[in-house]
């Protein structure tokens, strides 16, 4: 996008899109030029970082513990990596709840309640998965302190999104927007100011998986849908990220 401010993808899973190489280039062209790449256990968490390492002018790091992921056996170990890696990082992700998988409802709260703490105690920003645990998710980044937080692909209750945004946190938008009833619906009440651009690469979307590049089909859902050209909708939803991650 020509003229326009270059694109952050607030949220991309990069050491699971192959090849690698291919995708921050054809994001590049198109005009994102930074990418937060996301960890979701100990090896993606580790392949995150050397992906970070190799690209330092476009991937930023985040280091997490996803809840689909979580084992108790390896908690401890990927807790310390966390711990270990975090201040190198932009943000603590992706963590959270998650309360459709099958992992035991108690330890996912332990394992999320833990590194926020870190994220707190470092000043961290968190991004943070609350499928149907919205208000759970939210209550526990709210009491551990945490300033500054995205609820990643928001599409639970408007009561539940008000109370994110009289906190001041974000949510983020995904190419699910071009369908999705209830991720819709949250992204419109939503003010501008509040949102951030996404693909969640390499999920699909209606069946074709997302690269990073696909964040300007994110961003123009976000224009139709606000109804405000893409220019303004690209200057602020970079500007936000910026905002959010220190950058």
């Amino acid at each position: 996008m020509p003229g326009n401010p270059v694109l952050i993808d607030a949220h991309a899973h990069l050491e699971a899109v192959e090849p690698v190489d291919e995708a921050v280039r054809k994001a590049a062209a198109a005009g994102v030029g930074k990418i937060v790449a996301v960890g979701m256990d100990l090896n993606s968490n580790a392949k995150t970082l050397k992906i970070a390492a190799r690209f330092p002018e476009a991937v930023l790091p985040a280091v997490g513990y996803h809840p689909w992921r979580i084992r108790a056996e390896d908690a401890e170990q990927c807790i310390q990596f966390i711990e270990d890696h975090l201040a190198g990082c932009v943000a603590l992700g992706e963590v959270g709840l998650d309360y459709k998988v099958k992992v035991k409802k108690p330890l996912q709260r332990d394992i999320f309640a833990r590194v926020l703490t870190l994220a707190r105690d470092r000043n961290k920003p968190v991004i943070v998965h609350s499928r149907f645990s919205y208000e759970r998710s939210f209550q526990m980044v709210s009491s551990a302190g945490i300033e500054r937080a995205v609820f990643h692909w928001y599409s639970g209750p408007v009561e539940v999104l008000e109370q994110i945004l009289r906190q001041g946190y974000y949510i983020s938008a995904t190419p699910a927007l071009a369908y999705s009833r209830f991720h819709r619906a949250a992204v419109k009440e939503a003010p501008l100011e509040r949102i951030l651009i996404e693909t969640d690469s390499p999920v699909a979307y209606q069946g074709k998986k997302a690269t990073p590049a696909n964040l300007v089909d994110t961003l123009k859902s976000l224009s139709l849908l606000k109804v405000r050209p893409m220019e303004e909708i690209a200057a602020a939803t970079t500007n936000n990220a910026k905002r959010f991650f220190g950058l």
